[in-house]
């Protein structure tokens, strides 16, 4: 369920003074944040911030496409490194002794009409 309208977007207190604070101190340097939860407000605009994804701190340029995303959407928590039984197969045909690799196909010419 979606937040109600009248309530506006959700932002951490906390958020909103260091944003403040770096964009009058005109500095480019990355604001570690933690708070995932929190909705990206037009103010952030330009602004480097540093998401918290459980182990590191994921560097995000706010763009004005962001607007209106919650900041945990672009810093991914779990990383998929693929099947275990899809690497088991390529392990096994291409360990496989007399597998000859399959040539590529000729390009065949255009018939001229």
């Amino acid at each position: 369920m979606t937040r109600s309208a009248w309530k506006g977007p959700f932002v951490d207190g906390y958020l909103l003074r260091k944003a403040e604070a770096a964009r009058s101190s005109g500095r480019h340097e990355m604001i570690k944040i933690w708070s995932r939860r929190s909705t990206i407000l037009p103010q952030f605009v330009g602004l480097n911030f540093g998401v918290y994804n459980g182990q590191k701190h994921i560097p995000v340029m706010v763009t004005e496409e962001m607007v209106g995303h919650k900041f945990g959407e672009f810093s991914p928590t779990r990383m998929f490194y693929g099947h275990t039984s899809d690497r088991k197969a390529k392990r096994t045909t291409a360990a496989a002794p007399g597998a000859a690799a399959p040539a590529p196909a000729a390009a065949a010419p255009a018939a001229a009409s």
